[in-house]
């Protein structure tokens, strides 16, 4: 089948690979995109395990608390100078302070009513397209809860208080200090921006990657001509190893290596002053998994390509 300029940029942008090896990925797998990622970390010629959508959207990450939780939105305009403009500026904070007052579902967030108004968060932001001048949209949202204890939150690269291009919720439970809980949590947000970790727990973590993962150790260890036996036990190191690269509470953590999070809780509970728990966390960054077209660069891949 015939390839794509286009598809040969994604499959590029996705593993760092080489164009020419992107191209013979592409057509080993028929064009499958997904398939030719694994085709190419089978060989060995991938270098990226943990592929990341490219952030394309514009816009910000806002986030607020209350006593019982916190909220994390996702509001896209087309361009970063718009994102730098008050008004949209107070679009995202207000639509943040509406959605603690929901589910948290973006359903919910876009039904509720705006600040100071009589309509929804969705007709606010059409009305505000005309005015500011450029298309806007709430794109998605997500609220975590405590019973007792605190959610904390963390924005990396705030532009002001609350918003920022990444947003980050920790949510500890316990019966102890709540500050002392939040002030944990809010380290763990700051690592959960750094690692994107896949899941809180190793059963959380979706069984689609995990088989996938699987296969794909299975096969670089086929290459080394060693028996099926040899090989299991090979797979079981590698997933292991895959487990406390992916899963927050195994993995090392940033501020203190020499402990994984789950370690680093276990300390935090002398400050706490009781036993605690995390019992979960969202990460949104801005535009993830939107792509940007970049005609002028797949002009160039398909030069590079025809040669």
């Amino acid at each position: 089948m015939s390839i794509s300029a286009a598809q040969v940029k994604q499959l590029r942008d996705m593993t760092g690979a080489g164009m020419m090896d992107c191209k013979a990925a592409l057509a080993e797998t028929n064009g499958d995109i997904e398939a030719a990622v694994d085709w190419l970390r089978k060989k060995g010629i991938s270098k990226a395990d943990k592929k990341a959508g490219r952030t394309a959207a514009e816009g910000l990450i806002g986030v607020a608390s209350d006593a019982s939780g916190a909220v994390v939105v996702e509001v896209n305009s087309e361009t970063d100078f718009v994102a730098r403009n008050d008004a949209f500026q107070d679009i995202v904070r207000n639509v943040a302070q509406v959605a603690l007052t929901t589910d948290g579902t973006v359903d919910a967030v876009a039904a509720a009513t705006y600040p100071a108004g009589e309509k929804s968060v969705t007709d606010t932001i059409k009305d505000a397209v005309g005015t500011i001048g450029e298309n806007m949209s709430l794109r998605r949202s997500a609220r975590l809860a405590v019973s007792s204890g605190a959610v904390a939150t963390y924005v990396h690269n705030a532009v002001v208080d609350g918003l920022g291009k990444m947003g980050v919720l920790v949510a500890v439970e316990t019966t102890g200090d709540a500050e002392a809980a939040r002030a944990f949590g809010r380290q763990v947000a700051m690592h959960v921006a750094a690692t994107n970790p896949m899941a809180l727990t190793a059963e959380e973590v979706d069984a689609t990657a995990v088989a996938r993962e699987k296969d794909i150790f299975a096969a670089q260890a086929r290459e080394s001509g060693k028996p099926e036996n040899i090989i299991e036990k090979m797979v079981e190191g590698r997933m292991r190893k895959f487990y406390e690269e992916v899963v927050l509470l195994k993995q090392a953590f940033v501020l203190n290596p020499d402990l994984t999070v789950e370690q680093a809780l276990k300390a935090a509970e002398k400050e706490i002053g009781a036993e605690a728990k995390i019992t979960g966390f969202v990460r949104f960054a801005l535009g993830e998994g939107i792509e940007k077209e970049e005609s002028d660069f797949a002009a160039e891949v398909a030069a590079a390509a025809k040669g």
